[in-house]
């Protein structure tokens, strides 16, 4: 990227400990308009955060925490946060890499929880400078860390891993097929598998065969993942609209809703009804979503990027427009507000600045984008 594009790190949404906005600006308890992050000033790179705290990995190679948890580490290629553990992952003897636990609370001082040494794949994904990086899937493609023990968890030798998300509860792997697999608990339908039973080992998502994925983003309780023509497929839990389909919580916003009945629907999905709407028929709200549904985005835009918060989510187009739905008490949709939407919905504020957004990653509760400048035509 030459200087004149060199764009800039925004962040939205909660920041009571500073980690969207930089521990300067102290407890404010939303930020519902991009600010500016500290990745303009120290070249960020890479953004992770958990629920208190951000992890912000420079190009230089190193990390800096904001938020609950303060710090900085020199010599590292990645980092992921979690509130139970603080991964880095640092260059190693050799053409291998190490790997390091942390309690966020350490500013990582001292000795790490553990270390395990780990060795760069032969023929990996590669880095990009303003994409996310390969955590918590290692370098080797065969094991990734998760924030549980046993912290360092081995992947099937069949499993040929491109990309690895976790939510709360479940895990998404997308593999150099363009297949999707997934695992965990599935009481929200985020497995995809048409039944809300957990899945022990990974499984592959049957609905989607045939059909080759280019990214894969897994929330609290639901899942994404976009097609290689740029199509966007979601399922799981809908409670506050972060699959963009009705939802009854948004409904009574305006209205009462009683009388409801609930099932399951042929495609598998879990409908509440409430009462009439105007033209007499009950209006259905979609609570759970077990199997992948198309979600139109707008007519034309295609999908290249997608993040998911804890209950919101957040698609990249392919000509750098930000779209997000779902929670947004905290500001984390971008939409200068703290409105929860059930429908995508482009943050203009990026539209307004001339910005065109090259990357995003959601935390649980905020949302953090790369934007540059557009091109004088």
């Amino acid at each position: 990227m030459d200087e004149e594009r060199r764009g800039t790190w925004f962040g939205f949404g909660f920041c009571g400990f500073g980690q969207a906005l930089g521990s300067g600006l102290g407890r404010q308890v939303h930020s519902p308009e991009p600010l500016r992050t500290p990745g303009g000033s120290l070249g960020v790179c890479r953004v992770s955060a958990s629920w208190s705290y951000t992890a912000f990995v420079t190009r230089g190679g190193r990390v800096q925490l904001s938020g609950a948890a303060g710090g900085t580490a020199d010599g590292c290629t990645d980092a992921w946060a979690s509130e139970e553990l603080l991964v880095l992952l640092r260059a190693g003897p050799g053409a291998g890499a190490e790997l390091q636990a942390w309690a966020p609370g350490s500013a990582m001082r001292g000795d790490p929880l553990w270390s395990q040494a780990v060795q760069e794949a032969e023929h990996g994904p590669s880095r990009d400078e303003t994409q996310a990086g390969l955590l918590p899937l290692l370098p080797c493609a065969r094991a990734y860390v998760s924030p549980r023990p046993p912290f360092y968890r081995p992947l099937a030798p069949t499993l040929r891993a491109r990309r690895l998300e976790l939510g709360a509860e479940h895990a998404l792997l997308l593999d150099a097929a363009g297949q999707v697999f997934s695992w965990g608990a599935g009481r929200h339908g985020q497995l995809g598998h048409g039944t809300l039973e957990a899945e022990p080992e990974p499984r592959l998502l049957e609905a989607l065969q045939g059909l080759r994925m280019a990214e894969v983003a897994a929330g609290g309780w639901h899942s994404v993942c976009l097609s290689e023509t740029g199509d966007i497929y979601i399922w799981g839990w809908n409670e506050s609209g972060q699959l963009a389909l009705p939802t009854k919580s948004l409904a009574e916003d305006g209205k009462t809703t009683a009388g409801e009945a609930s099932g399951l629907e042929e495609d598998g999905s879990e409908v509440k009804r409430g009462s009439a709407g105007e033209d007499g028929a009950p209006a259905p709200f979609i609570a759970v979503q077990p199997f992948p549904a198309l979600l139109d985005l707008s007519p034309g835009s295609e999908a290249v990027k997608v993040s998911c918060g804890s209950r919101h989510t957040a698609v990249l187009t392919r000509t750098g427009e930000l779209y997000t739905w779902g929670w947004g008490k905290y500001g984390q949709l971008g939409h200068k507000d703290t409105t929860t939407l059930d429908r995508p919905c482009r943050v203009e504020y990026f539209v307004d600045k001339q910005l065109q957004v090259r990357t995003v990653s959601c935390g649980p509760w905020n949302t953090y984008v790369y934007a540059v400048e557009k091109e004088k035509s």
